[in-house]
Protein backbone atom coordinates (compact mmCIF):
# COMPACT_ATOMS: atom_id res chain seq x y z
CA UNK A 1 0.00 0.00 0.00
CA UNK A 2 1.59 3.48 -0.96
CA UNK A 3 0.54 6.56 1.20
CA UNK A 4 0.92 9.96 -1.00
CA UNK A 5 3.01 12.72 1.18
CA UNK A 6 1.97 16.03 0.73
CA UNK A 7 5.37 18.11 0.77
CA UNK A 8 5.15 21.52 2.42
CA UNK A 9 5.52 24.59 0.17
CA UNK A 10 8.35 26.76 1.76
CA UNK A 11 6.74 29.94 0.02
CA UNK A 12 3.40 29.44 1.47
CA UNK A 13 4.00 27.99 4.75
CA UNK A 14 7.21 29.56 5.62
CA UNK A 15 7.46 32.93 3.47
CA UNK A 16 9.91 34.80 5.16
CA UNK A 17 12.52 32.21 4.80
CA UNK A 18 11.33 31.89 1.45
CA UNK A 19 11.46 35.85 0.49
CA UNK A 20 14.86 35.78 2.50
CA UNK A 21 16.14 33.19 -0.20
CA UNK A 22 14.83 35.36 -3.03
CA UNK A 23 17.02 38.39 -1.44
CA UNK A 24 19.65 36.30 -1.44
CA UNK A 25 19.43 35.05 -4.62
CA UNK A 26 19.46 38.24 -5.88
CA UNK A 27 22.90 39.05 -4.53
CA UNK A 28 24.54 35.97 -5.58
CA UNK A 29 26.20 36.38 -8.71
CA UNK A 30 25.98 40.13 -9.48
CA UNK A 31 28.06 41.35 -11.55
CA UNK A 32 28.66 37.66 -13.33
CA UNK A 33 27.71 37.39 -16.96
CA UNK A 34 23.80 35.91 -17.00
CA UNK A 35 24.62 33.17 -19.54
CA UNK A 36 27.77 32.27 -17.71
CA UNK A 37 25.82 32.13 -14.12
CA UNK A 38 23.21 29.89 -16.40
CA UNK A 39 25.61 27.41 -17.03
CA UNK A 40 26.93 27.38 -13.37
CA UNK A 41 23.38 27.12 -12.20
CA UNK A 42 22.44 24.48 -14.76
CA UNK A 43 25.69 22.07 -13.97
CA UNK A 44 25.52 22.20 -10.15
CA UNK A 45 21.33 21.50 -10.52
CA UNK A 46 22.65 18.33 -13.12
CA UNK A 47 24.65 17.24 -10.27
CA UNK A 48 22.22 17.32 -7.91
CA UNK A 49 19.60 15.73 -9.68
CA UNK A 50 17.18 18.83 -9.19
CA UNK A 51 15.20 18.15 -12.39
CA UNK A 52 13.21 21.97 -11.85
CA UNK A 53 16.17 24.15 -11.37
CA UNK A 54 18.20 22.19 -14.41
CA UNK A 55 15.03 22.83 -16.43
CA UNK A 56 14.79 26.62 -15.69
CA UNK A 57 18.16 27.49 -15.46
CA UNK A 58 19.27 25.83 -19.07
CA UNK A 59 15.72 27.69 -20.41
CA UNK A 60 17.36 30.74 -19.38
CA UNK A 61 20.64 29.90 -20.82
CA UNK A 62 19.09 29.21 -24.14
CA UNK A 63 16.72 32.21 -23.60
CA UNK A 64 20.16 34.38 -23.14
CA UNK A 65 21.41 32.56 -26.31
CA UNK A 66 23.65 30.48 -25.03
CA UNK A 67 24.47 27.50 -27.52
CA UNK A 68 22.71 24.56 -27.37
CA UNK A 69 25.71 22.35 -27.63
CA UNK A 70 27.39 23.70 -24.76
CA UNK A 71 24.17 23.11 -22.30
CA UNK A 72 23.72 19.45 -24.29
CA UNK A 73 27.77 18.69 -23.54
CA UNK A 74 27.80 20.32 -20.12
CA UNK A 75 27.64 16.61 -18.05
CA UNK A 76 30.64 15.29 -20.03
CA UNK A 77 32.53 19.15 -20.26
CA UNK A 78 35.99 17.37 -19.25
CA UNK A 79 35.16 15.18 -22.83
CA UNK A 80 34.72 18.41 -24.57
CA UNK A 81 36.79 21.24 -23.08
CA UNK A 82 37.42 22.76 -26.30
CA UNK A 83 33.83 24.00 -26.23
CA UNK A 84 34.46 25.79 -22.80
CA UNK A 85 36.66 28.94 -22.05
CA UNK A 86 39.64 27.87 -19.41
CA UNK A 87 37.52 30.20 -17.14
CA UNK A 88 34.28 27.85 -17.71
CA UNK A 89 36.06 24.99 -17.10
CA UNK A 90 37.87 26.61 -13.70
CA UNK A 91 34.25 27.66 -12.57
CA UNK A 92 32.61 24.07 -13.47
CA UNK A 93 35.52 22.67 -11.44
CA UNK A 94 35.09 25.17 -8.59
CA UNK A 95 31.29 23.96 -9.01
CA UNK A 96 31.31 20.38 -8.48
CA UNK A 97 33.95 20.86 -5.57
CA UNK A 98 31.61 22.83 -4.15
CA UNK A 99 28.46 20.84 -4.65
CA UNK A 100 29.89 17.20 -4.31
CA UNK A 101 31.69 18.70 -0.94
CA UNK A 102 31.72 15.66 0.87
CA UNK A 103 33.43 13.88 -1.98
CA UNK A 104 36.98 15.93 -1.22
CA UNK A 105 35.98 19.46 0.15
CA UNK A 106 37.21 22.10 -1.69
CA UNK A 107 40.63 21.36 -2.53
CA UNK A 108 43.18 24.04 -3.02
CA UNK A 109 44.38 23.12 -6.56
CA UNK A 110 40.75 23.31 -7.72
CA UNK A 111 40.00 27.10 -5.20
CA UNK A 112 43.70 28.14 -7.17
CA UNK A 113 42.69 27.50 -10.71
CA UNK A 114 39.74 29.53 -10.04
CA UNK A 115 41.61 32.47 -8.49
CA UNK A 116 43.85 32.40 -11.45
CA UNK A 117 40.71 33.28 -13.60
CA UNK A 118 38.74 35.36 -11.36
CA UNK A 119 39.51 38.60 -9.70
CA UNK A 120 38.33 38.52 -5.91
CA UNK A 121 35.52 39.94 -6.45
CA UNK A 122 34.38 37.66 -9.15
CA UNK A 123 34.98 34.47 -7.45
CA UNK A 124 33.25 35.92 -4.28
CA UNK A 125 30.16 36.33 -6.11
CA UNK A 126 30.97 32.37 -8.14
CA UNK A 127 30.78 31.30 -4.80
CA UNK A 128 27.86 32.75 -3.86
CA UNK A 129 26.23 31.52 -6.90
CA UNK A 130 27.46 28.35 -6.31
CA UNK A 131 26.36 28.32 -2.62
CA UNK A 132 22.79 29.77 -3.53
CA UNK A 133 21.82 27.27 -6.57
CA UNK A 134 23.02 24.50 -4.36
CA UNK A 135 20.20 26.09 -1.56
CA UNK A 136 17.69 26.28 -3.95
CA UNK A 137 17.97 22.59 -5.44
CA UNK A 138 17.58 21.29 -1.97
CA UNK A 139 14.05 23.32 -1.43
CA UNK A 140 13.02 21.85 -5.08
CA UNK A 141 14.44 18.49 -4.37
CA UNK A 142 12.29 18.10 -1.04
CA UNK A 143 9.26 19.87 -2.67
CA UNK A 144 9.54 17.67 -5.18
CA UNK A 145 9.18 20.65 -7.67
CA UNK A 146 8.08 19.58 -10.95
CA UNK A 147 9.84 20.71 -14.45
CA UNK A 148 8.17 21.74 -17.51
CA UNK A 149 6.23 24.57 -16.26
CA UNK A 150 8.84 27.49 -16.08
CA UNK A 151 8.70 30.12 -18.72
CA UNK A 152 12.10 32.49 -19.33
Amino acid sequence: MSTTTRRVKLASVAPDFYQALIALDETAGAGLDANFANLIRTHASQLNGCAYCTDMHGLDYLHGEGPQQKLNLLPVWRESRNLFTEQEQAALELTEAITLVSDGHVPDSVYNLAAEHFDQKELAQLIALIIMINAWNRVGITGKMAPGHYKP
